[in-house]
């Protein structure tokens, strides 16, 4: 099963300046995720897409090819999927490339474990899936907003909570990786 690790690292980001070459615990950010795809076992090839030629030059530093991302989706309102997009049509038009799946970690995950990545592409494989996300189950959880000045329960009945044993888990998508058939990513982005 031949699978590429796309890892998409702008350098524009508003919230934390050149938030992908920070240090979080004596390494940069995207090196973390770096480091995941080199370890996880169903990898064949890593690519950084960005349109920063800092970030560009570090994945070159730690042996990764890298795609230049144009600036059209390199804004605070480009999506990831039009990302992906770009980067397989290089990985397919320049590399000549046809792959089994794409594994699209985020570098904002630093503490995910390769054995996330290599887990999932097992259950990806004796389950036959075309895509999987990474999810947290969570059982209680009570949000709250702020409505007119007040803060009101948003997804619950404050009067009437269910006992935390009662309530139905569901999953909230974390973001930590993607892993899709490049086909499937094409026809329904």
């Amino acid at each position: 099963m031949d699978s590429f690790g796309i890892i998409l690292a702008r350098g524009g980001s508003k919230g934390i300046k050149n938030k992908n070459l920070v240090n979080f615990c004596g390494k940069p950010l995207i090196e973390w995720t770096i480091n995941h795809c080199k370890k996880c076992k169903y990898i064949k090839e890593i690519f950084v897409s960005s349109d920063s030629p800092d970030i560009l030059n570090f994945a070159s530093s730690k042996g990764v090819s890298t795609i230049i991302r144009p600036d059209v989706i390199s804004d605070d309102l480009s999506s990831s999927e039009d990302a992906w997009l770009h980067a397989l049509d290089y990985i397919a038009t320049k590399k000549g490339y046809l792959l089994d799946y794409v594994i699209c970690p985020q570098v904002t995950s630093p503490i995910r474990e390769t054995k996330d990545l290599n887990e999932a592409m097992v259950k990806v494989k004796n389950e036959k899936l075309d895509s999987l996300l990474s999810v947290n189950a969570i059982k209680d959880y009570f949000i709250w907003k702020e409505k007119n000045s007040k803060f009101v329960s948003e997804n619950y009945d404050y009067k009437n909570r269910s006992r935390r044993q009662l309530i139905n888990t569901k999953y909230h998508e974390n973001g930590s990786f993607y892993i899709c058939k490049p086909d499937i990513l094409k026809k329904y982005k």
